[in-house]
C-alpha cells in the first residue's frame, strides 16, 4: 500500500504532493514501483495536526481519485474519518475504506462501506480528543486484541458488513508509548486469530528514532527492519512512502519464511 498525503502537513512529506497533478504523478510512480494499493489522504493525521474540515478535505482528494480511478488498475483507498468523504471517494472510484477513526465511527461510515460494498480498514487509536487510557494489565496486545474482536462484532452486527470486507491494523504510533509499539510489533501474530487481513503502518514514524536514534529522513532501514518481521508475523499489507525499497524487503522475507516452512515439512 503506497501512501499519497495530499496534505501540506503530514510529517513526513507534507506539501510534496498537495497539488492534484504531482500527487497524481506520484502515485503513478508508487504504481510503477510495485504498489498494488493507493492510499489517498487529505488530513494528516500526525500528533498535534489542525484539523480539516469536510469541504476541503473533499476538494484535496476528489480530484486525485477521479484523475487515477481511470488510469491505474491498483486499488484505491481513502484515508479518512469522515463518512461523506468516503462516500464521496467511494462514488469517484475508491474500493477501500482506511478509516483510523474506526475506534469511533458512527453508523453513517458504515453504511457508506455497506452499501458501497467496499473494504474496510479498522484501526486501533483512541479518540480525537480523548486519552487512551492505561491499558489493562495484560498489556496493549491484549488490549487491541479485544478492540478487534468487538469491532468486527459490532460491524457485523451494527453496521451490515461481512468479515471479508474487513481488514484490521494495530494502530502501530497511534496513542501508544514506543514500548508499547515494539510489543505490537512483537506481538503480530496473535491478530491472525481473527483470520482478517492484517494491515502494518510504520513507514519512518518516530518510534524508530527511540529505538534506534535515526531523524526524519534516515528512517528506511528501520522501517524495513519492521516491514520484514511483520511478513514473518503473518502481515498482508504493508503501507509504506518507500514502495520500491519495502517491496525488496518484504519479498525477500517471504522467501525466507518459504524455505523455513518447507524444511519444516520435510522433518
Amino acid at each position: 500500500m503506497g501512501i499519497v498525503n495530499v496534505t501540506p502537513d503530514s510529517f513526513s512529506d507534507g506539501g510534496r504532493y498537495l497539488d492534484a497533478a504531482a500527487a497524481v504523478d506520484h502515485a503513478l510512480e508508487l504504481v510503477a514501483q510495485g504498489a498494488e494499493i493507493l492510499d489517498i489522504g487529505g488530513e494528516s493525521t500526525r500528533p498535534g495536526a489542525a484539523p480539516v474540515g469536510e469541504a476541503e478535505e473533499l476538494r484535496r482528494v476528489l480530484p486525485v481519485l477521479e484523475q487515477l480511478a481511470g488510469r491505474t488498475r491498483a486499488a484505491l483507498s481513502i484515508d479518512t474519518q469522515k463518512p461523506a468523504v468516503a462516500r464521496a471517494a467511494l462514488g469517484a472510484g475508491a474500493s477501500i475504506v482506511n478509516d483510523v477513526g474506526a475506534g469511533h465511527a458512527d453508523r453513517a461510515m458504515w453504511r457508506a462501506v455497506a452499501e458501497f460494498r467496499a473494504g474496510y480498514v479498522v484501526m486501533h487509536a483512541p479518540g480525537p480528543s480523548a486519552r487512551r487510557p492505561a491499558p489493562a494489565a495484560a498489556g496493549v496486545v491484549h488490549e487491541v486484541g479485544a478492540f478487534f474482536g468487538e469491532q468486527l462484532e459490532r460491524l457485523q452486527r451494527e453496521g451490515g458488513l461481512a468479515a471479508e470486507q474487513v481488514a484490521l491494523d494495530p494502530g502501530i504510533g497511534f496513542g501508544k508509548t514506543p514500548a508499547e509499539n515494539l510489543q505490537l510489533l512483537a506481538g503480530l501474530r496473535s491478530f491472525t486469530t481473527w483470520r482478517r487481513p492484517l494491515l502494518l503502518g510504520v513507514s519512518r514514524k518516530s518510534f524508530i528514532e527511540t529505538s534506534t536514534g535515526a531523524k526524519l529522513n534516515d528512517r528506511l532501514p528501520g522501517s524495513l527492519a519492521c516491514a520484514s518481521l511483520a511478513v514473518s508475523s503473518g502481515v498482508n499489507i504493508i503501507r509504506a512512502h518507500d514502495v520500491a525499497e519495502t517491496i525488496q524487503a518484504v519479498r525477500m522475507a517471504e522467501a525466507i519464511v518459504r524455505n523455513a516452512n518447507l524444511d519444516s515439512t520435510r522433518k
